[in-house]
């Protein structure tokens, strides 16, 4: 099953955040088979503001973690088609524009499931269920 994945967890498996949420993002990341997880291009770009502006982390050391991640999973890249259809999902779900867009590069990509802890937990879209891997009981998609 092809998952994608959401900043949010990648925020909290390079350590920052609150504990429980690292470690749980860690382990889900152990986990994850590296053949079947994608990083949307927005995902590594929003990492690298997040970790240099939120948490002051220097340029060359958050640089080397994006680039890091991009060496483990498949990254892919947004088109003007995945730009359009995430005006469509703003505009029919109010969904914020950036998140449309990774939730569209998803389902442009054949991915079964979407993990975020920020999006709607359950929302399915385009054969993408958004699925926040920290709850428990685990999500079906998920509970394998």
């Amino acid at each position: 099953m092809r998952i994608a994945v959401d900043t949010n967890l990648l925020v909290y498996a390079e350590g920052e955040g609150d504990e429980p949420r690292c470690k749980q993002a860690q382990a889900l990341f152990a986990r994850l088979p590296p053949a079947e997880v994608l990083l949307p291009v927005q995902v590594l770009g929003e990492l690298y503001n997040v970790l240099t502006r939120r948490f002051r982390r220097g340029a060359d050391r958050t640089r080397s973690a994006v680039l890091e991640w991009a060496s483990l999973y498949a990254v892919r890249d947004s088109t003007w088609t995945a730009l359009r259809t995430a005006m469509e999902l703003n505009s029919a779900h109010e969904m914020p524009i950036w998140d449309a867009l990774i939730l569209s590069v998803a389902s442009e990509h054949r991915c079964r499931v979407l993990m975020s802890e920020d999006l709607q937990h359950g929302f399915t879209w385009g054969g993408v269920t958004i699925v926040n891997p920290l709850l428990d009981p685990a999500h079906p998609l998920l509970a394998v």
